[in-house]
């Protein structure tokens, strides 16, 4: 079996875990692998019936087309092997290291590292001198791992970035690097929201089977931001600036695997009931690994919510190719200033950073002030002086 095509311009993967070990029977089109590539985790399946013999490890990084395990299909189906192929099979063994042979020098400190290590308190049982000797070098890397000294156990654990994770890496460097990234700052007064979805919620989940969160009116106020700013809806291609007639709104979800961004599309088109049902459908696909390479590709916007971790404030990176992304934070009972007298509000800050090569600051400062007014004012903007028309109730 060689490896699939994920997806166009994906030129490798990374074998994220083996199902199956060496020489079992696996079923056709049994799930036997996950790679991960640099956008999404996919499952592989077995193209046969038959015994599997694996040739990549996991962890490997391989070449889209490469073979990563053949398949016997002429070998006898072993006696049980059609109940134990839908079990998920056991990991890969780890391999056993021969263990080192000890003489007299094993554990025995050179004079100036038994004095480093009278010294700091550091303990080095083996070290990495001929026949097992400690040398100065372990006593100076067990001292710097232990910081102050301490009693408390100071272990370690390594693994190894899966390719999903590094191309990540790649690209929030790339943003900051390639970018002329500015973010400007506003709060929003949440109470006619807090106020509209108590009055309505228990309707609204009855009659559309979702709840009404605040995704809704983010994402159809910002839809309305970016037709009022199209600057903000637009990115660079090459020499060119692209402008979208349209808003297809990336919505940041933390899932097993990372944070993934599934697209909204055609959000400007959406009723509330609309953005709930699939905010709810395309997060429930991010955390069940089940997220395409297709429902994550092609946004024009984002928006992510780190309130929901409790994030007061922050400067969100922008997603590549967009030029801008709105950033939520947790909701905080302060006291404000209302027609001068000092009241007690739920109060959220909310971020736009943005790319200064593409929006100006008028641009930028307007769709973020379009995104408060829309928020503070929800029934008469967003929803035309008539909640329960808007709310579909």
């Amino acid at each position: 079996m060689k490896v699939p095509s994920p997806g166009e311009s994906i030129t490798e993967v990374e074998i994220a875990s083996w199902l199956v070990s060496d020489g079992d029977w696996v079923e056709k089109d049994q799930t036997i692998a996950e790679v991960d590539s640099d956008k999404a985790t996919l499952e592989l399946p077995a193209e046969e019936s038959g015994i599997i013999s694996l040739k990549a490890e996991e962890g490997d990084t391989v070449e889209v087309g490469q073979v990563v395990c053949l398949i016997d299909t002429s070998a006898a189906r072993p006696e049980g092997a059609a109940a134990a192929a839908t079990a998920t099979s056991a990991p890969n063994p780890e391999p056993v290291a021969a263990p080192a042979s000890n003489t007299y020098a094993t554990g025995t400190a050179s004079p100036a590292a038994a004095k480093m290590m009278a010294e700091t308190g550091a303990k080095v049982a083996t070290g990495t001198g001929r026949d097992g000797r400690i040398t100065k070098a372990d006593v100076i890397e067990a001292a710097a791992s232990m910081g102050s000294a301490g009693n408390g156990e100071r272990g370690q654990t390594r693994k190894k970035m899966s390719s999903l994770r590094r191309k990540l890496a790649s690209r929030l460097v790339t943003v900051k690097n390639e970018t002329a990234m500015l973010t400007t700052f506003n709060e929003v007064d949440m109470k006619p929201i807090f106020d509209l979805r108590n009055q309505h919620k228990d309707a609204f989940y009855e009659k559309h089977g979702v709840k009404l969160g605040f995704m809704s009116f983010f994402t159809l106020a910002t839809t309305r931001a970016l037709q009022i700013y199209p600057a903000t809806n637009s990115m660079i291609d090459g020499n060119e600036l692209v402008s979208f007639d349209y808003v297809d709104v990336s919505i940041a979800v933390s899932g097993p695997k990372g944070l993934m961004v599934p697209v909204l599309r055609n959000a400007e088109t959406m009723d509330f009931a609309g953005v709930e049902k699939e905010i709810g459908r395309l997060a429930t696909r991010v955390r069940d690994g089940k997220i395409t390479l297709d429902e994550m590709t092609g946004g024009t916007f984002t928006i992510t919510n780190g309130g929901v971790f409790g994030s007061m404030l922050s400067t969100p990176i922008i997603n590549p190719p967009q030029s801008a992304i709105l950033g939520m934070h947790n909701i905080i009972q302060r006291p404000v200033a209302v027609d001068g007298e000092v009241v007690i509000r739920p109060m959220m800050y909310v971020a736009l950073s943005y790319d200064h090569r593409v929006i100006d600051g008028r641009e930028s400062v307007g769709t973020l002030v379009a995104i408060k007014e829309a928020l503070e004012n929800p029934e008469e903007i967003l929803m035309n002086g008539d909640a329960k028309k808007a709310l579909g109730l």
